[in-house]
């Protein structure tokens, strides 16, 4: 077999005269001592090339290796026949020669063992690879591997009911409060009585003298072995709840009665009908620490921040007060760092995000009905809904993020919100009159509420304890160690 050897402009020309027999001209590495490969010219060899092909072709195990499309390669494209397609099959189409029937046919033969009866110059010999379906698989199996969160069953009633006779019908005051010990405080009239929610037994703490009562708040402390109790003539008692006996009684902080009391670690905070705010250091003997004063009418809202760095207070004036821990010793003549007038009714219910330690919820009275949320660290009012009722406590969940608010006038009810959508999940009925006080179990799953219907309500409405999520790391505050400057 001969073949002529013509070297256009590095190009191969092979004239077609009679059959050749069917080789393919790119399989035919030298021929006569001349290779056919440019590697002469400075080009990969046809070896090279062909392994660079199969490298791209192999589909690779990682399915984010597996690119979108294909992108041909020189060595894959047969530019011998697109030459002959250019110049000689031109020719043959400006100049056609008559020819016999079974000449005709014998042409046709011939492309086709050559592959020239296609119609295009350029043609790709191999195809692409076919598309692996490895990502998609992937991100199917990732969905499934995740099903959707099943519903929360919400119970509707009251898991257990405790009468509470002579339970005072007053919106300023703060008459219960759930201890890390599982022992639930409730305040009827003069007297404090302890239940304990592990074995379900009561016992009374203290009644106090008609002259010193009716005691008008009780707070546990963080370790919940003292307790703080708040009376009408002014002064606040510190029980001790294991012993069942008296510390001591701090005196001379108020003109008042002692509606809201809070706890910052041995700083005990009492707010007062006076309007005045007084932090005591229960450990020294004049306790009187720091006082603030911004409220013109009775405080009754009190709730220290997760930091212990803020304080937020609410007030029959209709203001929240926002107080900054490192500002109290200043000798500023505003203390506050932020005064807020967007409730148009007492500001009693409040509660500090849980997993957002920046994030305040507020509730205001009759007037207002409305939930607001506020960034303590700019003042910003971030969300206001009008909830139809007055809102009287609120609560964060410990796990999910809800928000869950009882109301007085004219609902009677709680209600469970998801937040940040304030999208109503749940609302549970059952008291007969506007629920004033709520508390938390040390879980996060039961919720007590007491009402003026003198009846104490248990709802289950977080959940069940074995479904306890851990504690989410709450976003600390920026520059939460620079002392703040007015």
């Amino acid at each position: 077999m001969q073949i002529k050897r013509t070297l256009l402009t590095a190009k191969i020309q092979v004239p077609f005269a009679r059959p050749l027999p069917c080789v393919r001209l790119d399989a035919l590495h030298i021929v006569s001592g001349f290779s056919l490969s440019p590697s002469a010219h400075g080009f990969k060899s046809a070896a090279q090339s062909r392994w660079t092909i199969q490298q791209e072709m192999i589909p690779r195990k990682n399915s984010k290796e597996n690119l979108d499309r294909f992108i041909p390669n020189r060595s894959a494209m047969n530019f011998n026949f697109a030459h002959y397609m250019l110049f000689q099959g031109r020719k043959g189409k400006e100049n056609p020669a008559g020819s016999s029937p079974s000449e005709a046919a014998y042409q046709r033969r011939l492309k086709e063992v050559f592959g020239m009866n296609r119609t295009r110059i350029l043609a790709f010999k191999n195809k692409p690879p076919a598309p692996v379906e490895l990502a998609h698989q992937d991100f199917t199996y990732f969905c499934q591997s995740k099903p959707a969160k099943p519903q929360r069953y919400i119970p509707q009633t009251s898991e257990r009911t405790l009468d509470a006779p002579d339970l005072i019908d007053d919106f300023c005051l703060n008459l219960l409060d759930w201890g890390c010990s599982n022992v639930l405080a409730i305040a009827i009239g003069n007297t404090v009585y302890l239940w304990n929610a592990s074995n379900g037994s009561t016992s009374e703490l203290v009644t106090v003298d008609d002259d010193k009562g009716p005691v008008t708040s009780v707070n546990w402390d963080p370790d919940s072995c003292h307790i703080a109790i708040g009376l009408n003539n002014s002064e606040v008692q510190l029980w001790d709840s294991t012993s069942i006996r008296q510390l001591r009684t701090l005196r001379g902080g108020h003109q008042g009665r002692v509606g809201s009391l809070a706890w910052n670690k041995h700083i005990l905070t009492s707010g007062s009908a006076d309007g005045r705010i007084v932090n005591s250091d229960v450990r020294i003997r004049d306790h009187v620490v720091e006082t603030y004063r911004g409220h013109s009418q009775e405080v009754c809202g009190l709730k220290w921040s997760s930091t212990g760095r803020q304080l937020a207070s609410g007030g029959t004036d209709n203001l929240l007060h926002i107080w900054d821990k490192s500002m109290a010793s200043s000798n500023s003549s505003t203390q506050w760092l932020h005064r807020l007038e967007d409730h148009r009714a007492a500001v009693k219910a409040l509660a500090w995000c849980p997993f957002q330690s920046n994030l305040l919820a507020s509730g205001g009275g009759l007037n207002d009905r409305c939930i607001k949320f506020w960034n303590t660290l700019t003042g910003a009012c971030l969300n206001s809904v009008d909830t139809g009722s007055q809102v009287c406590s609120l609560l964060w969940s410990k796990r999910e993020r809800e928000l869950l608010s009882s109301h007085g006038f004219t609902q009677h009810r709680l209600t469970l919100w998801k937040y940040p959508s304030m999208v109503k999940i749940a609302e549970l009925t059952g008291h007969k009159s506007r629920v004033l006080f709520m508390a938390q179990s040390p879980d996060g799953c039961t919720v007590a509420s007491a009402a003026g219907d003198e009846r104490l309500r248990f709802w289950n409405v977080f959940g069940t304890p074995g479904a306890a999520k851990p504690a989410q790391k709450v976003a600390s505050e920026p520059f939460a160690n620079v002392n703040l400057i007015r």
